[in-house]
């Protein structure tokens, strides 16, 4: 199966932020490029790593190395580099529930068990929440998951925390007095249509709102991508990975990034 890989403007954006690549007596120590095409592969594919095609290396190679910069935060870099201009206009907060494999429970304790997992169950059955954050473009700004019980409101103020939006919209169930407060302190205007059991229904703008469909639209893409629409991964910092990898993806794809240049070749 042939997965997607970087072309080469794409390539040339987020090749400062890699690490890794520096030279040695016989070349590059390592191909930067070929080990993100790897994980692209992955992630399209929704494959085990053992199944990585033997042009990418060994399979354990790159395993190994996707966990080092889980670790040392490289996803959160590139991220942050592709994504450091969002179009504050409008911005929209949904959460989806991403089913999980059977094989994704029972992380080991020394790895941090249940509490690493973010991994619970709701009607939608076993699995991941995942919490998100779309710009005007629906481009993504800030995601975080949880458990597949979790409330969506949850993590809702942290998600737009620091984040001066116009107007920000969001279906009913985030209708509560904590989110209006710090949309309103950050100037934006919240669009939230009332709860229904509340005992003054509050006006909010119906024609801005139709455009909440750009956060579901979001999704959608993001379940093209085989490895996030069913989670296989034990931990959720492993499958928040492939989250931040695909969302790296769209923001390449589109046409409103700024890329600063920096560069870490540590690893």
């Amino acid at each position: 199966m042939e997965g997607e890989v970087l072309r080469d403007d794409q390539w040339e954006h987020i090749r400062p932020f890699v690490p890794g690549g520096r030279k040695g007596k016989r070349g590059p120590r390592s191909d930067g490029r070929r080990f993100v095409d790897a994980l692209l592969w992955m992630a399209r594919s929704g494959a085990r790593w053992r199944d990585l095609p033997e042009r990418f290396g060994p399979h354990q190679t790159a395993k190994r190395r996707y966990y080092r910069w889980i670790e040392a935060g490289v996803f959160d870099r590139l991220f942050e580099a592709v994504a450091g201009d969002p179009d504050l206009e409008w911005m929209m907060l949904d959460a989806t529930v991403i089913r999980a494999q059977a094989q994704a429970a029972g992380a080991r304790r020394k790895k941090g068990g249940p509490e690493a997992q973010a991994l619970g169950r709701s009607r939608g059955g076993f699995g991941t929440k995942l919490h998100a954050v779309v710009d005007a473009l629906g481009l993504p700004v800030r995601f975080e998951v949880g458990p597949g019980q979790q409330n969506d409101m949850a993590p809702a103020c942290d998600l737009v925390e620091g984040l001066p939006a116009a107007q920000v919209i969001a279906d009913r169930a985030y209708d509560a007095d904590r989110l209006h407060d710090i949309i309103l302190d950050q100037g934006g205007e919240p669009v939230i249509p009332p709860r229904r059991h509340r005992k003054y229904q509050h006006g909010y703008d119906k024609v801005a709102y139709k455009n909440r469909w750009r956060i579901e639209g979001f999704f959608a893409k993001l379940k093209q991508w085989r490895r996030i629409a069913t989670r296989y991964d034990k931990l959720a910092a492993h499958f928040l990975g492939f989250v931040k990898l695909a969302s790296i993806m769209l923001w390449l794809k589109s046409s409103s990034v700024n890329y600063p240049y920096s560069v870490d070749n540590t690893m």
